[in-house]
């Protein structure tokens, strides 16, 4: 997560806990104003501005006097500006995530976001369907605004403006908040945005630290050993953005920490049910088990001949390896090769791109004499590609939900078909017509199909 460092002193929407700086020196009302003051001003410096696709605009600048960090301005037509210090290196990431990130303007609690109308829980469940993550509501949400932290009691700390020149990022949330807050909203000028529509922060029942879960609460929700969790020391990326910080540890919100929970079962959910052991005790795909079991069988038979006949003399009958397990190794490597998508016999990578063609054309098909494909009865898919869609999956289960992903997204895309009806005939047809068992077809589906493409009764 990109952590702001500092709110501008004009901006609408104070991030709590971080101190306000004197930020007169931007032309909050130029957004090429500010690019220009950083862009190719020297080594090192960089300015960009962007329209918004909904109105609105984005800027950013290097600050000139304090390099190591620069300003960012998101102006929003209806909800106003937000104007903070971030640190210099993450300015082309929160570039990305306000132009293309869709969740939003302001985050707070380690991810959650506010996109004017409802605040969201950290974007981490994909849905592949729409090339993104579902956005998923926070339950009972209060938005908190300026008027409603002014209204506790005051202390008799001084606040201040800083300034940026000698500006260093605080190392924790500046104690005794209120009376910063207080000070920003004295230097709110005539005309600006009035106080109660100044957004500063969330409160949910899920926000309660009381609730929130550490890694081993963690783990019992995603049904892990403690020790398959990444660790936050090593693996800080491939764990859910935090609530909270303790001394102890990162700490969750249980929502998130479900969130994750599911993103990492669709991940890791296909290759787990679709493996199978090898004869050397190894989990492997089901599909490479199944090849090198059948070739061991051949090689196995071929041996027991060559030595009946006396043709073969590479395994004498003295020999302390039993046809078995000489079979197995002899099988191994042509298994792997069949199996292997960069190198192999059979190009796997074309193999997906004709499922999904074939999958498109039957759609194509469907929608050819609709005027209205929303509604157009989809037909079966033909059963030599169901067949060739097992052949696959049990060969590559961990691209299963990239497979059924673009499928929804390019029938979505190219012909309008709701994901949910494109889900719903893939289930139909792999219950009618795949090799695999309904109960595994069930789960399987459950795992790989994106969000939106599933049935709410999970047929």
């Amino acid at each position: 997560m990109i952590q702001p460092v500092a709110n501008g002193l004009r901006t609408d929407h104070p991030v709590p806990g971080l101190p306000f700086i004197n930020d007169e020196r931007l032309l909050l009302d130029n957004p090429d104003a500010i690019e220009r003051t950083g862009r190719n001003q020297g080594e090192g410096l960089w300015g960009r501005t962007d329209r918004l696709r909904g109105g609105g605009w984005v800027a950013f600048t290097t600050e000139t006097k304090n390099r190591d960090y620069a300003w960012a301005v998101h102006q929003h037509p209806e909800y106003g500006r937000t104007v903070f210090l971030i640190r210099d290196k993450d300015m082309s990431s929160l570039h990305h995530e306000w132009m293309y990130g869709r969740n939003g303007f302001l985050y707070r609690h380690g991810g959650y976001w506010w996109d004017g109308a409802c605040w969201y829980r950290p974007q981490q469940v994909v849905d592949r369907a729409y090339e993104g993550y579902e956005a998923r509501p926070v339950a009972n949400a209060a938005t908190v605004t300026a008027v409603d932290v002014l209204a506790r009691p005051t202390t008799s700390h001084t606040a201040r403006v800083a300034k940026i020149a000698d500006f260093t990022a605080p190392e924790g949330p500046l104690p005794h908040w209120r009376e910063h807050l207080a000070l920003w909203a004295s230097h709110r000028k005539p005309g600006s945005r009035p106080l109660d529509q100044c957004t500063v922060d969330l409160q949910a029942p899920e926000l309660d630290p009381a609730n929130f879960v550490d890694r081993a609460g963690l783990a019992q929700i995603a049904e892990l050993e403690l020790d398959d969790l990444p660790h936050p020391e090593y693996g800080r990326k491939d764990l859910p953005p935090p609530q909270a910080e303790t001394v102890e540890g990162p700490r969750w919100s249980r929502p998130v920490a479900r969130d994750w929970a599911e993103q990492y079962r669709r991940t890791h959910g296909p290759e787990k049910l679709l493996s199978a052991t090898t004869a050397f005790g190894t989990e492997q795909p089901r599909g490479l088990v199944d090849d090198h079991n059948r070739l061991t069988k051949i090689i196995a038979g071929s041996l027991e001949d060559a030595e009946d006949s006396k043709k073969n003399r590479l395994y004498t009958r003295g020999s302390s390896t039993s046809h078995p397990e000489q079979a197995a190794h002899l099988a191994w490597w042509p298994a792997v090769a069949l199996n292997d998508g960069t190198d192999g016999f059979i190009p796997l990578a074309a193999v997906r791109t004709t499922i999904i063609e074939a999958v498109l054309g039957g759609f194509a098909r469907d929608v050819e004499h609709t005027d209205t494909p929303k509604h157009v009865p989809l037909g079966d898919i033909l059963g030599d590609v169901v067949h060739l869609i097992d052949w696959y999956i049990l060969r590559e289960p961990r691209l299963a939900p990239a497979l059924f992903g673009e499928i929804c997204l390019d029938a979505r895309v190219r012909f309008g078909l709701d994901p949910k009806d494109v889900g719903d005939l893939l289930r139909r047809s792999l219950h009618l017509d795949s090799g695999l068992d309904r109960q595994t077809v069930r789960t399987l589906l459950d795992l790989a199909l994106p969000p939106s493409a599933q049935s709410p009764d999970g047929r």
